[in-house]
């Protein structure tokens, strides 16, 4: 029987949860039943959770971060960050397929010892113009993408350089590392690979008062995610389960 993936989400809003399952799931082409969903706000990883019952790990975003003073999360936020960088070592020593979207390029950075902070590249909720770099051309998570896209963004952190011994697959100019791996399996985008209209549509109302943008820019915000052409990140989502699904 063919091996699952993983689905670890971060985000404490079931709203926002069961969106973003339901949005990994159509633009990846998978199934439920080709999944092993956990909400990590509700549930701890088992002692006993192995990955070799799995496919791969995808992990979605979530509104914590990881540069935060310790003082500043909340229990379910620090509970959160703590369970999904438990997994980090053996994904990496393994160099086990991982896909960590947004929030998860926060895990990965802060796991390998990258600089993530507020300090620069953070960017508003909307859209990004990315640019595949000359590595990011070869690599077959990239496979189909146009050199040149748009993808949908909001985040506070950011990675601040390459963690070493990375490569760097997607660039922007507001946020220079959208896209990178680690080994030849581990990636992380700073963009929403799984993220459409609707979807976003949706993060822009549960998510105004969380301090992304200014409340009273919600419908500005909403209207141009509508009017854009974002088409090209589900490829990277699709390109994964593509390439590690049995």
């Amino acid at each position: 029987m063919p091996k699952p993936f993983l689905i670890l989400q971060l985000r404490p809003e079931t709203e926002a949860a069961d969106d973003e399952f339901a949005a990994i799931l159509r633009k990846g082409g998978l199934e439920a039943e080709q999944t092993h969903r956990i909400r990590l706000d509700q549930e701890r990883l088992s002692g006993t959770l192995s990955l070799d019952d799995y496919a791969g790990v995808i992990v979605g975003g979530g509104p914590g971060c990881v540069s935060d003073a310790p003082e500043d999360k909340s229990d379910v936020e620090a509970q959160i960050e703590a369970s999904v960088l438990s997994l980090m070592p053996e994904i990496t020593e393994r160099d086990f397929p991982f896909l960590g979207c947004c929030y998860g390029i926060g895990i990965l950075g802060k796991h390998l010892d990258g600089d993530v902070s507020k300090r620069a590249y953070s960017e508003p909720v909307g859209t990004s113009a990315c640019e595949v770099t000359s590595d990011g051309k070869s690599d077959p998570l990239l496979d189909g993408v146009p050199t040149a896209f748009d993808a949908f963004v909001g985040h506070k952190e950011a990675l601040q350089t390459l963690p070493e011994g990375c490569r760097h697959l997607v660039r922007s100019g507001a946020c220079p590392f959208q896209m990178f791996k680690h080994g030849e399996n581990v990636y992380a985008t700073q963009f929403h690979p799984e993220a459409d209209a609707n979807g976003f549509e949706k993060r822009i109302n549960i998510y105004k008062h969380k301090g992304y943008f200014p409340p009273e820019t919600a419908e500005t915000l909403i209207a141009m995610c509508r009017a854009a052409d974002v088409f090209a990140p589900e490829m990277v989502l699709r390109n994964f389960v593509a390439r590690y699904g049995d």
